[in-house]
């Protein structure tokens, strides 16, 4: 793998967390069989308003590029660590341990395809999704598809900025990240609709934690 900033994969911060939680007390109880944990969204209610949009995002483009679905689950293990980095809130411990078992295993099995290093993978998988996706969709898509890819591409521009650093964010990515800001606001009244409005809505969304959390939102 390329590295970038002294750090394998480009990810810095995010290795060194990954190593930490290593060695942390988050082992998953041994009566718990952990292939009963079948799907990466399966969030804790306490924290899936702000992990599960990500991971829905490592699905959607998962097909297309598994190291950047890679990347955005990393993102999303980091911010779970830091929204609890005691693991105290019900489920948490045993959703960090399979997301971290989850990374350990992509980390070897994937690596870029576009670029020779992380930083610049994601860079350029977000310009393509923009150019195939976001210009001129207005013209070709319904406000309840431009909800979603607006969605993807908000995500995907957060992960970028914690693969790449701010100084090597290039001037074409933020010029799309701020017209997808832009766009974004012109459908601000749909965005009651989930990251799922157009495709098949994820299991996690049946679960009784999530539809509670929901339904109080509303």
């Amino acid at each position: 793998m390329a590295s970038s900033s002294g750090t394998k994969d480009g990810i810095g911060p995010l290795r060194s967390l990954s190593k930490k939680m290593a060695r942390a007390p988050t082992m998953v109880d041994p009566t718990t069989d952990e292939n009963t944990v079948v799907d990466s969204e399966v969030v804790p209610s306490s924290i899936a308003m702000t992990i599960a949009p990500i991971l829905r995002v490592a699905n959607e483009v998962e097909s297309d590029n598994p190291r950047v679905a890679y990347l955005c689950r990393f993102h999303a293990f980091e911010k779970s660590h830091l929204m609890d980095p005691k693991s105290s809130g019900r489920g948490i411990r045993q959703f960090k341990t399979y997301l971290l078992h989850r990374l350990e295993r992509e980390e070897e099995e994937t690596e870029p395809r576009l670029t020779k290093s992380d930083p610049s993978e994601i860079q350029k998988y977000y310009q393509n999704f923009y150019e195939k996706n976001v210009e001129d969709a207005e013209y070709t898509k319904t406000p309840e598809e431009l909800v979603k890819i607006y969605q993807i591409a908000t995500i995907l521009y957060e992960v970028l900025k914690t693969v790449v650093p701010p100084e090597k964010i290039d001037e074409k990515s933020q010029r799309y990240a701020k017209k997808v800001e832009e766009k974004r606001a012109q459908y601000e009244h749909y965005n009651i609709l989930p990251l799922y409005a157009v495709g098949v809505k994820p299991a996690i969304m049946e679960f009784p934690e999530i539809i509670a959390g929901n339904s109080s939102s509303t």
